[in-house]
């Protein structure tokens, strides 16, 4: 059975943009430092959070 995709960048930003009440800009890089302080092994169950760029 495949497994179910997981949310993209710009709808991960949406959404927390949505939740946090704060700008798209805000959200997105709220998600950056999120993705680029991600365990190794949440890495390895999500190959996208590598794609991430550091500052």
């Amino acid at each position: 059975m495949k497994e179910k995709k997981g949310m993209g960048f710009k709808a991960g930003a949406k959404a927390i943009a949505k939740k946090e009440g704060v700008s798209m800009k805000s959200a997105e890089a709220i998600l950056a430092s999120a993705s680029r302080k991600a365990s190794p092994s949440a890495k390895k169950a999500n190959p996208n959070l590598k794609k991430v760029k550091g500052k």
